[in-house]
């Protein structure tokens, strides 16, 4: 089944320079493009994309606004958005993640390395990088983002469970996970599927600061 994408970038020519790259991929197609977050809801809703690249600063609504307009939509259910920004620290990255969206990208990544996340991101898996995960972490500041986060909480999680969220913590993809527990990537999927439930966490972004919170991911592994 072919990953259908949209674009959004109020630049012409970086959609024209991602469109070229995403559609050298037999399995990846764009769908729609729109130069702004105030467009961007209506193409979406008439293309039905499993991905979306969002640039993160945009004249008027921004990627983080759009994000969570995205998110916030029954109807747009199972849309998955990556932010495009220039800087891997991007100040406002924490706040994109934090609204909904399952990754981010430096808008110079490899072209194989687009193609690569959009493929991570439409199985249902989340984009974060080592210090993505550190930013998201120190942006609580101690607290927990609204989720219950205690031992307790993570006391309900089977010995299975705690090691797949801690391999989450690590970054690691559905097919990774398996790989590094000698188990099939869809019995990977849900295993993390059922820590999310128990933990009442939104996305793998949540399942990570909680990783790290509780010790299941430690820095030092990142």
């Amino acid at each position: 089944m072919t990953i259908r994408v949209v674009l959004v970038d109020d630049q012409a020519l970086i959609r024209a320079g991602f469109k070229v790259i995403v559609d050298s991929d037999p399995d990846i197609a764009v769908v729609g493009e729109a130069e702004d977050g105030g467009s961007a809801i209506d193409v979406i809703r008439a293309s039905r994309p499993d991905v979306v690249l969002m640039d993160i600063r945009m004249p008027g609504r921004s990627g983080i606004e759009t994000t969570k307009a995205i998110v916030a939509d029954e109807d747009l259910a199972g849309v998955r958005v990556i932010v495009l920004t220039t800087f891997e620290l991007d100040e406002y990255v924490v706040d994109a993640m934090r609204a909904g969206a399952s990754g981010f990208l430096d808008k110079g990544v490899d072209p194989q390395q687009l193609l690569e996340a959009i493929k991570v991101v439409a199985a249902g898996d989340a984009l974060l990088t080592p210090s993505a995960t550190r930013a998201l972490l120190a942006s609580l500041d101690g607290s927990s983002g609204g989720l219950p986060i205690d031992e307790e909480t993570v006391k309900f999680l089977t010995a299975r469970e705690r090691e797949v969220v801690g391999l989450v913590g690590q970054g690691l993809s559905n097919d990774e996970i398996g790989e590094a527990l000698y188990m099939s990537p869809l019995t990977a999927k849900t295993h993390v599927s059922r820590a999310m439930t128990k933990l009442h966490a939104r996305d793998r972004a949540q399942l990570v600061v909680i990783a790290l919170r509780t010790g299941l991911t430690r820095l030092d592994d990142l």
